[in-house]
């Protein structure tokens, strides 16, 4: 039997699935008075506290006596220095056995360490694992790490995904491998064949793949953001045309105000993250800055439709056309990333430019009455001589 060759999906399946199992049965014993970092035998038959299924939880957990019956932790550090009869069933982040287990063992955990001796088999999903010297599995090892060390004995094959490899203990079967590098095996540690299984290389699309898929995304953007345009300047027609108004006359000043903003906003922002008091003003601002940001696709649509119609069209015309045109330039490859820089700094320059116009301290003075020529003796209605 070999792994399957998606390792990492393998891992949280297995691992997702072990938890499961684990908060399942340590859930109808959360509200026992005796629940903490050892919970109470939830078998009704056991004879002692030692003896049937045993449940523990907690952040650190040791079972340092004997258990007659099987075993399941979960935890943050989990010890088993005590003998099990049973099998051992543990999900945690460091997970180290050096008593003796007479039956299985099932871990899931970023660091496993195995000391002790294994009577059956081991299955293992882990970040690294470690079978020290004076550790032995007495039968198979099946699961996946990201490294595995075995100093000590497997009395049969060992079936792994692994990313390194090494071996200076015992394998008294077939050894099966998948792993992008050549393990480090001791002469002799390996009594049977040892087989290295490469992971597949993924696929790589062809042109015409390539194409279909470029197509299909440009197919869905013009759909989905021109529906945007088409909404935006149904319902705020007013707004686009004054915000591009900023762009028409003076189209680098907004450009140079968004280049400047695009800098200085977010590092203003981060400042105010970091202290406590200007950190819910900071996420106000960040959720104002991202809405700013999406909506110069709208401006920037709109100012193009603009600019193609000179004459009086309906606004959504105009940002239909504009929308399509900036979306397929949006796709072309490497100029896509020039158009996206300057929708954003002219988009974001012309909103706070009209920002300024509108601010609420500014007050437009009229100008005064010119009188006609020949007429300098009449005085206007409210000017002193």
């Amino acid at each position: 039997m070999r792994l399957p060759s998606p390792l990492r999906r393998t891992f949280s399946a297995f691992l997702a699935a072990v938890l499961l199992i684990l908060m399942t049965g340590t859930g109808a014993l959360a509200s026992s008075p005796a629940a903490n970092s050892r919970l109470a035998p939830a078998a009704p038959t056991a004879v002692n506290d030692d003896t049937g299924p045993q449940f523990y939880s907690g952040l650190t957990v040791d079972v340092p006596d004997d258990v007659f019956g099987d075993v399941y932790v979960s935890g943050q550090t989990i010890t088993i220095s005590g003998n099990v009869t049973g099998d051992v069933i543990a999900a945690g982040q460091t997970i180290n056995i050096t008593g003796d287990v007479d039956g299985n063992v099932r871990l899931a955990g970023q660091d496993v360490t195995i000391s002790g001796d294994v009577a059956r088999s081991a299955t293992i999903f882990a970040g690294t694992l470690d079978i020290a010297g004076t550790g032995a599995l007495g039968t198979d090892l099946v699961g996946a790490a990201g490294e595995i060390d075995i100093a000590g004995t497997v009395g049969r094959d060992v079936q792994v995904g692994v990313g390194d490899l090494s071996i200076n203990g015992v394998v008294g079967g077939n050894l099966t491998y998948t792993s992008d590098d050549e393990a480090e095996i001791a002469q002799g540690a390996v009594s049977g064949t040892v087989e290295r299984v490469a992971p597949p290389a993924p696929e790589e699309p062809s042109a015409g793949e390539q194409f279909a898929a470029w197509l299909l995304g440009l197919l869905y953007a013009l759909v989905a953001l021109s529906l945007i345009t088409v909404f935006a300047a149904w319902l705020l027609p007013r707004l686009l045309h004054r915000v591009t108004d900023q762009l028409v006359p003076r189209p680098w000043k907004a450009l140079l105000v968004g280049f400047v903003a695009s800098i200085a906003v977010p590092l203003v922002l981060l400042l105010l993250l970091v202290t406590f008091i200007g950190a819910p003003l900071a996420l106000s601002g960040l959720l104002v800055w991202i809405t700013m940001t999406l909506a110069t696709f709208v401006f920037g649509a709109y100012y193009i439709g603009r600019l193609v119609f000179r004459g009086n069209q309906h606004p959504i015309i105009k940002s239909l056309v504009g929308g399509v045109i900036l979306i397929v330039a949006l796709h072309i490859p490497w100029l896509n990333v020039a158009v996206w820089l300057a929708m954003v700094f002219f988009g974001l320059g012309a909103q706070l430019l009209a920002m300024y116009d509108k601010r609420p301290w500014h007050r437009s003075v009229p100008a005064p009455p010119v009188a006609a020529p020949g007429n300098t003796g009449n005085v206007s209605p409210g000017r002193e001589l």
